[in-house]
This record gives C-alpha cells, sequence and structure tokens, in this order.
C-alpha cells in the first residue's frame, strides 16, 4: 500500500509539472498562477502546495526535469582525469543544442526560460537559481579548459574565466535566437560549426 501511495504521489506530482509546463508556455510564468495550474490538473491548490513550496520551486522542479542531465555533463568538465575536457565541453555544448532541436519538451521549457519568465518579487528566487547554476556551470567550464591550457591541448592567450563566459554567451545566444525564429537556420549544424570555430581560436591565440 506504501509503494502504490509513493506512486501515485509520483504520478500527480507529473502531472503538476506537465500542466505547469503548459500554461506557462501559453500564458507567461507571471500571468499564470497557481490556481491556474491547479485547475488545468484537475487539481486543488492544496495539492499542489503539498508537492511544491511555491511557484518559484514549482518553475524550478520543472527546469530540472530537462536541465539536469545536460548540467550534469557539463559540470564534468573539470573531472580530475578526464583524457580530453575540451572535447568534453564541446560533446556537452552540442548536446544542448541536439536536445533543444530533437525534444520538443525541451524545447518547450527552454522557450519558457528564454522568453516566457519576468523576474518579478514572487520569482525573485528563480533569479537567483538560475544565476548560481550559470556561475556554477561557468567554474566547471572555466577549470576544464585552464587544465586542457596547461596540458597544451589549448591555447593560453585567452584567460580561461573570459574563454568560457564566451563559449556559453555564444550558446545561449544561438539557442535564444533560433527558438525565436527555427527556420533562420539549422542551429545543430551552425552551433557545431560556431563551436569549433571557437575553440579553434582559442588554440591559435598560443601560435
Amino acid at each position: 500500500m506504501a509503494r502504490r501511495t509513493k506512486e501515485e504521489a509520483q504520478v500527480t506530482r507529473d502531472r503538476i509539472l506537465d500542466m505547469a509546463e503548459h500554461e506557462f508556455h501559453r500564458r507567461g510564468v507571471s500571468r499564470t498562477s497557481l490556481q491556474d495550474i491547479a485547475r488545468a490538473a484537475g487539481l486543488t491548490r492544496g495539492a499542489i502546495y503539498w508537492h511544491f513550496q511555491d511557484k518559484a520551486d514549482l518553475f524550478d522542479a520543472m527546469m530540472n526535469r530537462v536541465t539536469l542531465p545536460l548540467e550534469q555533463e557539463i559540470r564534468r568538465s573539470d573531472e580530475p582525469g578526464l583524457d580530453d575536457p575540451v572535447g568534453h565541453i564541446r560533446r556537452s555544448f552540442t548536446a544542448a543544442l541536439r536536445k533543444t532541436v530533437e525534444d520538443a519538451q525541451a524545447r518547450r521549457v527552454f522557450e519558457i526560460a528564454v522568453h516566457k519568465v519576468e523576474y518579478v518579487d514572487e520569482l525573485e528566487a528563480v533569479r537567483e537559481r538560475r544565476l548560481t547554476g550559470l556561475r556554477e556551470r561557468l567554474a566547471h567550464v572555466e577549470r576544464g579548459l585552464r587544465a586542457a591550457a596547461r596540458a597544451g591541448d589549448l591555447g593560453g592567450g585567452v584567460p580561461a574565466r573570459a574563454a568560457a563566459l564566451g563559449l556559453h554567451s555564444l550558446i545561449d545566444g544561438l539557442i535564444q535566437n533560433w527558438l525565436l525564429d527555427p527556420d533562420a537556420f539549422d542551429l545543430l549544424r551552425v552551433g557545431r560549426q560556431a563551436i569549433d570555430a571557437y575553440l579553434t581560436g582559442l588554440g591559435d591565440r598560443q601560435r
């Protein structure tokens, strides 16, 4: 019975997340209330509060369903003993582009995060958590690039911090622009070319 109750609770939680994703995408995050989500899910607001503290907590859980595997790969960029940190960084960011193109749910969630969230008072916690995640990703990539430079696999002409910021901004900008107009360019092909050109350019600075 306990197992069944746990499974039922997970089903309810997943339904809330599914409906939050749908409503956030349709209305925008700040214009969507927990009551709107509860109504769409056929539940009460109390059921939502049983699973989530507030809208910010619900938003984070919705994002984590899609981004957590990608985050974990990017955060491995500075693992000790990693044979090819530059290759790992290239594959991790390429995977993010591929998921944006090929995974409809991921694209929908990225559209919400990029174009349909305003950091009003009730979502300040979302802003802070996103900033924390960004800082952590940058730190891992920075250390990975620094390790590659020490091994002679990457040029040392650009500080690792600046190189990590530039790479992240490149990927972020490509995704944002593609989400506005997916027919404008092939995100995966152009993204690969841009990543390769950027990393090659970092190597050229050493020569």
